[in-house]
């Protein structure tokens, strides 16, 4: 059996990257296809799998600003060529699940997210110009809801995601949580206290890094922030000499910030989001929006509502987080600093076992046995491509 991996783009080492990863332990003779491929940025591995690129990876500047050219991703999607496979996993988050795909291969798609540029967050990447975008929007949304009807299989990376697939194409889609991979992630010493409060994550607006700066600004307790991003200048001037900004650190020195932080805050709606699973790895807990796909991965606290599930998590130790309430608006910058304050008074209640055994729900065997569980269903078990059971 011949697959093919296709993914948006391999311009970088993120979360999307990861799971390719992931499919060639699976599927370790795939060819990959993507819309556009920068050597370097993510494994040698992947390199040496990539077979074809689209269009786009002729047009001058795309390789730097592949997003600018968002009218062009039909034709890109529609350059790939994929004759002769059997099965075709798309990775997708904006064009790889619309590509051809030939009559009688299957397809898979392991939807990252329905593509956000054009449906419920346009007007955030659009800003004040979506009005005169908006025939363009319109059009790119025909074309991704009849793409949507090439995919066989829709597998969605959280509940989360399950939902705006049901809701933006009409298909139901079967959850495998994407693998996270901690075993570079070193442990917090047992009895050691915590020395700072964390965040980790590119700095861009939809992220919500200035409600984290303006909220320490106030509260006055130390931060670190490991990031970069377009952002980074304003928000530094911005911040006060309680918060430290790292910039783009090495996986060893993130595993260390994880380690010895008091909590990362996590203050964003994320299709799924790895950040929080590596730190309670790290047997952190995570102060994280109840919201998106943090409300699958963190059991969080939500104290505004002095519940009995909040009575009992805090009453057993089996917490691994404190919730921040989705409030909207200007009410935001407020419910992050209720949720600093709730977890201040209650941080002795966190327990290093309960967060790593939080995070080890998602760990990659996870992945890769629900993964055989539904190609076998389908009767295209990972087998079958020469892949062993073990």
């Amino acid at each position: 059996m011949r697959v093919a991996l296709v993914h948006d783009w391999l311009t970088g080492w993120r979360g999307g990257e990861k799971c390719l990863q992931a499919f060639l332990q699976i599927y370790p003779e795939a060819d990959i296809y993507t819309l556009l491929h920068l050597p370097g940025t993510t494994t040698a591995q992947i390199d040496a799998r990539v077979k074809g690129c689209s269009v786009l990876q002729r047009l001058p500047f795309a390789k730097r600003h592949y997003r600018a050219f968002l009218p062009l991703y039909p034709w890109a999607a529609r350059s790939l060529k994929l004759e002769g496979y059997d099965l075709v996993v798309s990775l997708s988050h904006a064009a790889a699940k619309n590509v051809r795909v030939p009559a009688g291969s299957a397809h898979i798609s392991y939807c990252f997210t329905p593509m956000r540029y054009i449906w419920d967050q346009a007007p955030q990447y659009f800003g004040a110009g979506l009005s005169l975008a908006w025939p363009l929007v319109k059009a790119l949304r025909i074309w991704d809801r009849a793409g949507s009807g090439g995919v066989g299989e829709f597998v969605a990376i959280s509940r989360f995601v399950g939902a705006r697939i049901r809701c933006f194409y009409g298909r139901k889609a079967t959850v495998i949580y994407p693998p996270v991979d901690t075993s570079w992630i070193k442990s917090a010493q047992p009895g050691k206290e915590g020395e700072a409060f964390l965040y980790a994550g590119a700095l861009v607006p939809y992220k919500r890094v200035d409600l984290v700066v303006e909220a320490f600004n106030r509260i006055g307790a130390p931060l670190w922030i490991v990031g970069q991003g377009p952002l980074y200048k304003q928000l530094r001037k911005s911040a006060r000499q309680n918060i430290v900004f790292q910039g783009y650190v090495a996986d060893a020195d993130l595993s260390e910030a994880y380690r010895r932080c008091r909590a990362l805050v996590f203050p964003v709606t994320e299709d799924f989001g790895m950040v929080p699973v590596e730190c309670m790895a790290a047997g952190r807990p995570v102060i994280a929006l109840d919201h998106g796909g943090a409300r699958e991965t963190v059991k969080g606290l939500r104290f505004w509502e002095n519940g009995r599930s909040t009575r009992d998590l805090l009453a057993v130790g089996e917490a691994s987080g404190v919730f921040i309430q989705n409030r909207g608006g200007g009410g935001q910058l407020e419910a992050l600093m209720s949720a600093i304050s709730c977890f201040i008074k209650n941080e002795g209640s966190f327990s290093r076992e309960v967060c790593a055994r939080q995070a080890a729900l998602f760990a990659p065997q996870r992945f890769l046995s629900e993964w055989r569980s539904l190609t076998g269903r389908l009767g295209l078990a990972p087998e079958s491509c020469g892949v062993s059971k073990a």
